[in-house]
């Protein structure tokens, strides 16, 4: 079952001085709005969705949530860019020990998110995210986690040619 997804946040505007402050681009809210209505079929019904506090990632937060409108949202001031995984681990570990079940959605950035997967899995790897890409874990306190399906926008493209 899946439990934990890992989001790389939409397309973003151009580097500038202030990072943190960086838009989603109109592809970028398409590309995230693509993949919201692939994950709410996939695997609807998320309780929460950790957010960085960066302004591109809570604009991919707010499409994601039109799809998964009963999650609870919560701003996570160590899910940004240079962010540490397993302080990340270390957070979920305590919700999953009070709440066995729940489901949570991370939307973060690149490269916290590589590093999230590679703390979660046995996978081995870090894998690369494209903008708007996801990766969809099964994860146990007990046992580790197992990396069951990675999509991106291009996937979706592919799967609909």
């Amino acid at each position: 079952m899946v439990n934990i997804v890992i989001m790389r946040h939409g397309e973003a505007q151009p580097l500038q001085a202030d990072d943190q402050q960086r838009a989603l681009t109109d592809q970028g809210r398409q590309e995230v709005q693509q993949m919201a209505s692939w994950l709410a079929a996939a695997y609807p019904a998320f309780d929460y969705l950790w957010v960085s506090p960066y302004l591109r990632t809570r604009q991919t937060a707010a499409i994601m949530l039109e799809a998964q409108a009963a999650c609870r949202l919560e701003v996570i001031p160590q899910l940004v860019p240079d962010g540490q995984a397993l302080q990340i681990k270390d957070q979920l570990d305590l919700l999953l020990a009070e709440q066995p079940d729940a489901r949570v959605l991370l939307v973060s950035h690149m490269p916290l998110v590589s590093f999230l997967v590679e703390a979660f899995t046995d996978a081995g790897r870090t894998p690369i995210f494209t903008t708007a890409a996801l990766c969809c874990i099964d994860y146990r306190t007990a046992r580790g986690g197992k990396l069951l399906e990675q999509m991106s926008p291009l996937d979706l493209s592919l799967v609909r040619s």
